[in-house]
């Protein structure tokens, strides 16, 4: 079975004397329970493994019980070391205060109960890590599957995967449209938005939140006002709603709404968003062409193509804590802006032959960032751009 990059680093964390809860976070159906399954089957250490999925939220004290029930058999079977696992625990009210309760009884006592956390709703995960976890956790952050994984796993050529995404559990079905749209429709954004957002979370117009990520989805890739978003809208709302509600989907791993690149950081927070779903499965489930129709559409392609490299950008953006903007200026602009610690890596992305370079000329004299470059056509080839480590670009 196929091993993601994370197998080694959980490996590594679980082999080390306990001295954190080890947090994996990543959104739906991008492998996180496999690969904690793959490490715990290959280290062959005792352990229990629980999931939350269908726990009443108010029922805070199941997190004491399967502490409990890990503690007892330690005991029992005279063993020095075991490893609880629980899976989508976000969905437990004040999981982080229980965690932190039994945590820190099992360090009074020296208990060596190594701790393994996954869940899906980062927003959350990280909400409960911040709020009572201050110094006893570290993050594994997972995202959507990547280009060379994706070949390598499932033979996938860069045009399918530009077009179907890096959701595993889909790619066997790609040459059977009714069944893909069903499995993205029905495991990743029904099961994110019932789910991980509206059983955890207030929401006054779930009809509104859906046809915001649908909407937000069909436009991935463009710039798009939320007034101009709300004339498209059949349900009634307010651009601080939308606002919202996008950052709910950010914050699920499904829809995000870039900033405009600014130094004043009160005109990023006024821009008029740029749409980027965080795999382009997501906007592909709703585009009326086929994979055939879609590579023979010069135009359409265009914006499938913009799309996918932003994906990617967005997703290893998560998980390598890297920030990410658009940039225009009148006629001029530039797709993606990156930025971590300071330093500036300005992108351009191009599907066709077109050598126009005014918007990257204009900012690179402007804001002098570390590089700026072109991904397609007259630039990085996207198959090199897919399958690097976008960490280099900031070295």
């Amino acid at each position: 079975m196929y091993k993601r990059s994370e197998y080694q680093i959980i490996t590594s964390r679980l082999k080390e004397p306990r001295k954190f809860i080890q947090v994996v976070m990543g959104p739906r159906q991008v492998g996180k329970s496999t690969v904690v399954k793959q490490v715990l089957h290959d280290l062959d250490l005792p352990y229990q493994q629980f999931s939350a999925d269908n726990v009443p939220a108010s029922n805070t004290a199941w997190v004491s019980n399967c502490w409990a029930a890990v503690r007892s058999l330690k005991e029992s079977k005279g063993l020095d070391s075991m490893i609880l696992v629980i899976d989508e625990i976000q969905k437990i009210s004040n999981w982080s205060e229980v965690v932190k309760k039994e945590w820190d009884d099992d360090t009074l006592h020296d208990r060596n109960i190594k701790v393994l956390l996954l869940g899906s709703s980062r927003v959350l995960l990280e909400k409960g890590l911040s709020e009572s976890l201050g110094g006893r956790f570290e993050e594994i952050r997972m995202t959507h599957w990547s280009y060379p994984e994706m070949k390598e796993c499932f033979g996938f050529t860069l045009d399918r995967y530009l077009f179907f995404g890096g959701y595993p559990g889909a790619a066997g079905l790609i040459n059977e449209a009714d069944r893909w749209e069903q499995y993205i429709q029905s495991a990743i954004i029904d099961a994110t938005i019932n789910k991980d957002i509206l059983m955890n979370t207030p929401i006054s117009k779930p009809a509104l939140l859906r046809q915001t990520f649908e909407l937000g989805a069909s436009y991935s890739g463009e710039i798009l006002s939320l007034n101009k978003m709300l004339g498209s809208l059949q349900d009634a709302g307010n651009t601080v709603t939308l606002a919202g509600y996008i950052n709910l989907l950010d914050e699920s791993g499904m829809l995000c709404g870039l900033q405009k690149y600014s130094i004043d950081t009160a005109r990023r927070r006024a821009s008029i968003p740029k749409f980027q779903v965080y795999n382009n499965a997501l906007k592909m489930v709703y585009n009326p062409h086929t994979f055939n129709q879609a590579i023979m559409d010069r135009k359409e392609w265009g914006r499938i193509f913009e799309s996918g490299i932003g994906a990617w950008i967005v997703s290893q953006s998560f998980v390598h804590r890297i920030e990410v903007f658009y940039w225009r200026e009148l006629a001029d602009e530039v797709d993606f802006i990156l930025r971590k610690k300071g330093t500036v890596v300005a992108i351009e992305v191009k599907s066709n032959a077109e050598k126009n370079t005014k918007g990257l000329d204009k900012f690179r004299d402007k804001f002098r960032p570390k590089s700026a470059f072109i991904v397609g056509d007259g630039g990085i080839s996207a198959e090199e751009f897919l399958s690097m480590d976008i960490r280099t670009l900031f070295k």
